[in-house]
């Protein structure tokens, strides 16, 4: 924790610029708000470390001010302030999670003692939460003990428990379904569903009817009503991956949607609430789109409240065993192998790699080895070619001879060589369908007939 955010609640004005000067001294970042509703607005966009909420607010019950925040920011200290003479609310208060309370009128080294005592609270609390999560290896499914991940582990139990919406960023395989599953898990919303949609997997004209679902008779083809991914995600975390692809209008519509939480079903027009968390990733600069116009500002601020960069396999410095053992373990019981290790030669070949598919490369080269290796133990020849600390042979021009001098072990048509390409690029993108017309630079109707005819999908 650095320069410690105290969140200020009370309409009395000339109350907040006093506390405002006392803290600002102590090197006490200060937000202020006089209104509940200004409160909780607030906290949709930020995280403080301790809040001072005055019990009598002029637009909401103080209870359910307490309420509502304990809901947004179950691990934030809660500290009240109060009037003589409301020592049963006080205690009810208490009972429903505030910290502490302070008595009106406040006195200045009073309100710092238990300001800071709160501030150590919060510290402590985020402290033992990580300490947890490193003892079990990190978040569940989740493992690394690098200082890239106890950066990330230590962001996550900050956010999780909040209602903050969340954008990751991340190349491609580096897992932010797998941490965006984790935020829900440790938020309030955990027993509700956690929906998650591939936008790049969904064709530009059907996004609306996706995402909102549509009422009977919509559209053509709209046979009956259907609820849309919001409202499948009611209650829970709706998590919108590779976001990027979302076209111009989607775009406005899911600014809507965070703004004043209600969205139209396609032909409906009955206003629907989205009661729901949203969290958002992407392997691409949305700041680079921005700039372009290819995705709207508005939107990326909204989405973006807070940023999770995910580390890529490269720059996590002894996560490799770790990761390897758990998956050899996963994929021994799914295959029926038993315990299965990695030769040290394989362990070597493997940690000279560069991973630019990250930790879902890895899954998958593990995962064939542990198939293809006999005795239990994967040795180099059942790692994938180019894991194997080869040199691919060239194709190169001789002198004299055939005009091309070509590799007579592994012979491949131009099928296999467009399957594997295609294949190759379907990885590299996680499956971003846009991204892999990019990426080949064809028609996006050419990969849909390459796809059916090559069976990939």
């Amino acid at each position: 924790m650095s320069i410690p955010h105290i969140l200020i609640v009370d309409d009395d004005e000339s109350l907040l610029r006093l506390l405002t000067h006392w803290l600002e001294k102590q090197d006490y970042r200060i937000s202020v708000a006089t209104r509940a509703g200004a409160c909780l607005a607030l906290l949709e966009h930020t995280l403080p470390d301790v809040i001072l909420l005055d019990l009598n607010l002029p637009d909401q019950s103080d209870l359910d001010t307490l309420q509502a925040i304990r809901k947004r920011c179950p691990q934030v200290p809660v500290l009240m302030s109060t009037t003589e003479g409301e020592v049963e609310t006080v205690v009810r208060a208490m009972q429903m999670g505030a910290w502490d309370y302070l008595q009106k009128p406040l006195q200045r080294t009073k309100l710092l003692t238990t300001l800071g005592n709160a501030v150590d609270r919060a510290k402590t609390t985020l402290k033992l939460v990580e300490l947890t999560r490193l003892a079990d290896g990190g978040h569940p499914q989740i493992v690394g003990q690098s200082p890239a991940m106890k950066r990330l582990f230590s962001q996550m139990d900050r956010v999780g428990p909040s209602e903050i919406t969340v954008l990751l960023r991340g190349e491609s395989g580096t897992g932010k379904e797998l941490v965006a599953k984790a935020l829900h898990e440790c938020s309030s919303r955990s027993a509700a569903p956690f929906v998650a949609v591939n936008c790049g997997a969904i064709p530009e004209n059907l996004q609306e009817s996706e995402l909102f679902g549509h009422e009977k008779g919509a559209f053509t083809g709209a046979a009956s009503q259907r609820k849309g991914r919001f409202e499948q995600a009611e209650g829970g975390t709706l998590f919108l991956d590779e976001v990027a692809e979302l076209g111009p209008s989607l775009q406005a519509s899911l600014l809507r949607v965070l703004q004043e939480r209600t969205y139209f079903r396609v032909g409906g027009s009955k206003e629907q609430n989205a009661d729901l968390r949203i969290l958002a990733a992407t392997h691409r600069d949305l700041r680079e789109m921005v700039k372009t116009g290819a995705f709207r500002e508005d939107l990326y601020y909204r989405l973006a409240v807070f940023e999770l960069l995910l580390p890529p396999l490269r720059e996590r410095d002894g996560d490799l065993v770790l990761l390897a053992r758990c998956i050899l373990e996963e994929m021994g019981a799914r295959h029926g192998r038993g315990v299965v290790t990695l030769s040290p030669a394989a362990l070597e070949s493997l940690s000279a790699h560069p991973w630019p598919g990250n930790v879902r490369e890895l899954r998958n080269a593990l995962e064939r080895a542990t198939v293809l290796c006999e005795g239990g133990e994967i040795r180099v020849q059942d790692l994938p070619a180019h894991m194997q600390g080869q040199v691919p042979a060239r194709t190169t021009i001789p002198s004299s001879g055939p005009p091309f001098d070509l590799p007579r072990t592994e012979p491949a048509t131009l099928s296999d060589i467009e399957r594997q390409t295609i294949l190759e690029a379907m990885e590299a993108a996680d499956g971003n369908l846009s991204e892999v017309v990019r990426r080949l630079n064809i028609p996006r109707s050419t990969l849909y007939r390459r796809l059916r005819a090559y069976g990939i999908r």
